[in-house]
């Protein structure tokens, strides 16, 4: 008897159209079963928002006039939700989210809707992770791609703890150039924020947001410096927010009713 091959969900923030899915969802092929359940348009930086108040709507996404997946008018974290629950006859052995164009690095990481993807796999005890390629400007995910399919073969065989994903981000450098893989933890680094006032031709004021990394850690250890030494970081965040090396002195403070 045939082994059962894995069952592979893939999703992202930027959209069922964006060429990070496409570029992992054909590297994917042949290491199992692949679908493809992701927002209808881009959903970057929503974090691990979902839906609620209004309906989701899912309908089949084509390219080249072939079924691609699963186009949802939802979140990230809604596009795992819902695959797991509502559309898929049998239950994934693995997420994997991405590859998002641009870095999800650092404090990134909070309002990443491609790391909230995965962290909704991990959620619902699935082994999980995002991979990003670290770069807005004439992306070439076929590295990244790559290094997704080998991490994807090495999960499945081996597992991830529960309640732990992984944060990849890959230098956007040709495969010749990268300097290793680094494990790393996530950066702590500041961001300078700045709102640029602008106004439209109703002459009504509006804002948009911009702003840039600034007090990097120079340290291998942590995400943000490895990406700029040409390697790739792999980082196992959880979703278990608690300090728990404050929890005795929080204690010490006798709160009663």
């Amino acid at each position: 008897m045939d082994e059962r091959k894995p069952r592979i969900l893939l999703s992202n923030d930027d959209g069922i159209s964006a060429p990070g899915l496409k570029a992992l969802w054909q590297e994917i092929q042949g290491l199992g079963d692949v679908v493809v359940v992701a927002p209808d348009s881009e959903k970057s930086a929503v974090g691990h928002a979902i839906t609620l108040s209004d309906p989701l709507r899912v309908w089949n996404f084509e390219r080249n006039d072939r079924f691609f997946g699963y186009a949802v008018n939802g979140t990230p974290a809604d596009c795992v939700k819902i695959a797991y629950w509502a559309l898929l006859k049998e239950k994934p052995d693995l997420v994997i989210s991405g590859i998002n164009q641009g870095s999800n690095s650092g404090i990134n990481a909070i309002y990443s809707g491609t790391v909230s993807a995965a962290t909704e796999g991990t959620i619902l005890r699935i082994p999980s992770f995002a991979i990003s390629l670290t770069t807005f400007t004439d992306p070439d995910f076929t590295y990244a791609a790559k290094f997704a399919r080998k991490l994807a073969a090495v999960i499945l065989a081996n597992g991830l703890p529960q309640g732990t994903l992984l944060n990849v981000n890959v230098p956007p450098v040709p495969e010749a150039e990268i300097a290793g893989v680094q494990i790393t933890r996530q950066g702590q680094s500041a961001y300078l924020e700045h709102f640029d006032r602008r106004v439209d031709p109703a002459n009504r004021v509006y804002y948009w947001l911009t702003g840039k990394k600034i007090d990097v850690e120079e340290n291998l250890a942590v995400d943000d410096f490895a990406i700029t030494k040409n390697m790739v970081s792999v980082t196992p965040l959880h979703h278990d927010l608690t300090n728990y090396d404050y929890l005795p002195q929080l204690e010490s403070w006798g709160l009663t009713p």
